[in-house]
């Protein structure tokens, strides 16, 4: 870790920073050099953990995180998912796609090695056996270090732990939505996660931006923002933006922000390991980082689950 104070915590063998950066704006909706600047303003902010897909920026993705990270790759924790379409043929959980999508992975983020490889969503098409059966001989290769899964439901978990290779590799982690604003995961994939012995990484913690302050009731969205992008109306109705208000509120009581409390809640929640965060710019970077470090009491927690939407 080059700088700031992040706690850190398991995936498995991997340590990994309570905030990490995902990479899904790389490629698309940022170039390779403010790409290349949001990973050092990460590094120098404490982070270690980037997650990234092959899907993202059709590949440009893992490509500028790869070049970004290459000269401290050894000191890092690198990321990434295959499993969505790709292209004729290039998606979905089949031992021999598993082999390939791995190498086309290794190739864009010029490694030789991925610390954490998520299948991206359930493949009910291919025996998850099979998918763990090829996901083990990467691990066994040296070509992966840990493995994990997205988008997953309670009942796919079991299955997959029940059909891991006796021995051999198993999920560590499962990456799925999760905020303040969405907290499906409560129900059966957070407890399953705590019975499993698995890390929980939720990813959109900030609700496409609701939670992070910049969005005030009766006010016009930002131009350019994700809101503005068409994100809304659902997430950013009166009511949800009346009741993200009344959170900054609480937030502000306690000397802290909303993006702080959005975050701060996230960690504070059972198996989790590291809030996944995205940034278009070193500033959006820094202050996710930032925002790491509100530890939330019991009391603090209990008045948040009072502030309901309206």
């Amino acid at each position: 870790m080059t700088g700031g104070n992040l706690e850190t915590r398991r995936i498995g063998s991997l340590e990994v920073s309570l905030v990490g950066l995902g990479c899904n704006n790389f490629g698309w909706r940022i170039d390779e050099k403010t790409a290349a600047e949001v990973v050092q303003a990460s590094l120098d902010a404490g982070i270690n953990f980037f997650d990234t897909a092959d899907i993202y920026g059709e590949g440009r993705s893992e490509e500028f995180l790869g070049q970004a990270l290459r000269a401290r790759r050894a000191s890092v924790i690198v990321a990434t998912k295959f499993g969505m379409k790709m292209g004729q043929g290039k998606e979905g959980g089949r031992p021999e796609y598993v082999r390939q999508a791995a190498e086309d992975s290794l190739r864009r983020l010029g490694t030789d090695y991925i610390d954490l490889y998520q299948i991206h969503q359930f493949d009910p098409q291919t025996p998850v056996a099979d998918t763990l059966g090829a996901l083990d001989e990467l691990v066994k290769a040296g070509k992966v270090r840990e493995i994990g899964c997205s988008n997953f439901n309670a009942a796919q978990l079991r299955e997959a732990a029940e059909k891991a290779p006796k021995g051999g590799a198993r999920f560590r982690s499962v990456q799925n939505h999760y905020s303040l604003y969405h907290r499906e995961p409560e129900a059966e994939v957070l407890p399953e996660c705590a019975r499993l012995g698995m890390a929980f990484i939720p990813y959109f913690p900030l609700a496409n931006g609701l939670l992070t302050g910049k969005y005030r009731a009766g006010q016009p969205v930002p131009a350019g923002s994700r809101a503005d992008a068409g994100f809304g109306p659902k997430v950013f109705s009166e009511e949800n933006l009346k009741w993200a208000d009344r959170l900054r509120q609480f937030a502000e009581r306690h000397g802290h922000t909303l993006l702080e409390l959005a975050i701060g809640w996230l960690a504070a929640q059972p198996t989790v390991a590291s809030v996944i965060a995205g940034a278009r710019s070193p500033e959006q970077a820094r202050a996710n980082a930032g925002a790491g470090g509100w530890k939330l009491t019991s009391a603090e927690l209990a008045e948040v689950e009072g502030i309901k939407p309206a």
